[in-house]
């Protein structure tokens, strides 16, 4: 187990996910977690590579949100239904659930502020952003980014990245956020452009059986 100390000097080269999960998850036997320096292809013959990225942000330089056309709203329990449903329409290749939201919202990490839906200027919800404070590290960690694909290249995933680095600062130290480098609509692009930094990738490598 990573120590505290040691993740807070580099976060995104400590581990593969944030401080407070390693607690929580247990490794399947059928799966590896190898930082990018480590990996050698030819080492993992056999298995199904998946690699992810993994970005840091130290929260000093936050991009102030200027707009008129658009409204954040801090999600309240009978919204859950309208951020399931933004998030299952963001995906092809997943689906959340009820359980599965209201569980996230029962963990150490939830922090009410850090849930919020974006609306257009027409009143419809066509966003959504899902972060978690760790008190422990002081870190906030970004959790789910979505934009309906409609409503995809208008700068909502910005807005909604921007606004919950804002909401930290002050409270969290440093951000982290990471999502898989082969994903078509290439998040790791938006979130480099709110400032998150680094170069860290680290191969989720599933055994092929």
């Amino acid at each position: 187990m990573v120590l505290l100390k040691e993740y807070i000097k580099n976060p995104c080269r400590s581990l593969s996910i944030p401080y407070w999960k390693q607690r929580n998850i247990k490794v399947p036997d059928n799966i590896k977690i190898v930082h990018n320096d480590e990996y050698n292809v030819a080492d993992f013959n056999g298995y199904i590579d998946e690699p992810y990225f993994r970005l840091y942000h130290d929260l000093q330089s936050v991009q102030q949100i200027e707009r008129n056309d658009i409204e954040i709203v801090v999600v309240t329990n009978d919204m859950i239904d309208t951020v399931i449903d933004i998030i299952n329409k963001s995906y092809s290749d997943l689906s959340v659930t009820k359980e599965q939201m209201e569980s996230y919202r029962k963990t150490s990490v939830f922090c009410p502020d850090l849930w919020i839906l974006l609306k257009d200027k027409s009143g419809n919800y066509v966003g959504c952003g899902i972060a978690d404070y760790d008190k422990e590290a002081n870190e906030m960690i970004l959790e789910w980014i979505q934009v309906i694909p409609s409503c995809r290249g208008c700068g909502y995933g910005q807005s909604i990245v921007n606004y919950l680095l804002a909401k930290a600062q002050g409270q969290a130290k440093f951000a982290t956020v990471s999502g898989k480098v082969n994903n078509a609509t290439n998040p790791e692009k938006l979130y480099r452009k709110c400032g998150f930094t680094g170069n860290d990738v680290w191969h989720i490598l599933c055994e092929n059986e």
